[in-house]
């Protein structure tokens, strides 16, 4: 059997690769930030390759230390959970959960079955309310966000990468004053998110039109509201594509077939020293094996 490298080695590197900082995974593990940074160099040592690129208070995984990470870091969760079963700690974990509603109801809802199959002692407190990246640690205790990125200071992973579709009532295809081509938006309403503010600014850009005016802009904090207002033939709904196929509703279809990626997309976030709790790691680890596409 092939040797391996010390398990606090292992526990070491992971924790700094999730906290981004010797100090903050030295705290979180009791160890003095020598005593941390001594493991992850015998780490690197056994693997033959640096595994962070050192910045001044700051560790940043390299491309080796990325793909490590993605290969351990779930085995040793799951050592940490199969200890804890055997040791009778099974009790109830509860995870309070920031989450944009649309996500919620179009993505994790209809599979959070599945993770109760996994582990029945998580318990999740949905929170739809807004400014959830303000709230972490103070009433949540990770988000699911829209965004083009979150504030570093964060853990943060982006769950997907998409593209700009408008969405219309298939009715606005037809009849007498259709809408066939980008000049007949300035007839139009369209609507845009919160959240996601620059969309149509993007798109049009990006087709080079950039003077292109519509009829008028209406901003929404509610995704399905945008949906339910194209569906109704209002106007224009800018949001993803995503958005569209998962709301599986024969009224709406997208306008134009141009394929322009969005820098706006959904990412999971917490603090750093969260990343290390049981609730948030399962969730964590569960949504990036189930939902993520990226």
């Amino acid at each position: 059997m092939r040797r391996l490298p010390p398990l606090t080695a292992i526990e070491a590197f992971v924790q700094v690769a999730r906290l981004g900082s010797v100090k903050a995974a030295a705290e979180e593990l009791a160890l003095s930030s020598p005593a941390l940074s001594r493991r992850v160099q015998a780490l690197e040592r056994f693997m033959g390759r640096s595994l962070f690129e050192r910045r001044h208070q700051a560790m940043i995984l390299s491309a080796e230390g990325e793909k490590l990470l993605s290969r351990i870091a779930p085995a040793l969760d799951q050592l940490t959970l199969a200890i804890d079963a055997s040791s009778g700690e099974t009790e109830l974990v509860r995870l309070r959960l920031g989450v944009m509603p649309l996500f919620a109801s179009q993505r994790l809802m209809g599979r959070l079955p599945e993770l109760r199959g996994r582990h029945p002692e998580l318990h999740i407190d949905i929170d739809t309310g807004s400014h959830a990246l303000a709230r972490l640690g103070e009433g949540v205790d990770a988000a699911i966000v829209l965004a083009r990125d979150v504030d570093s200071s964060l853990y943060s992973r982006r769950i997907d990468r998409d593209t700009v579709v408008g969405i219309v009532n298939r009715s606005l295809l037809t009849g007498r004053y259709p809408v066939g081509k980008v000049d007949d938006l300035a007839r139009l309403t369209i609507f845009l998110h919160r959240d996601m503010p620059e969309l149509f600014t993007i798109w049009r850009e990006a087709l080079g039109r950039p003077d292109l005016e519509p009829a008028a802009v209406d901003v929404f904090d509610s995704g399905q509201l945008m949906l339910d207002a194209a569906a109704q033939g209002l106007g224009v709904a800018f949001m993803l594509r995503s958005h569209l196929e998962d709301a599986h509703d024969d009224r709406l279809t997208h306008i134009f077939d141009e394929s322009i990626d969005s820098p706006y997309g959904y990412f999971f976030a917490c603090r750093r020293p969260a990343l290390s709790t049981r609730a948030v790691r399962i969730f964590h680890d569960w949504l990036f094996e189930t939902i993520s596409t990226v």
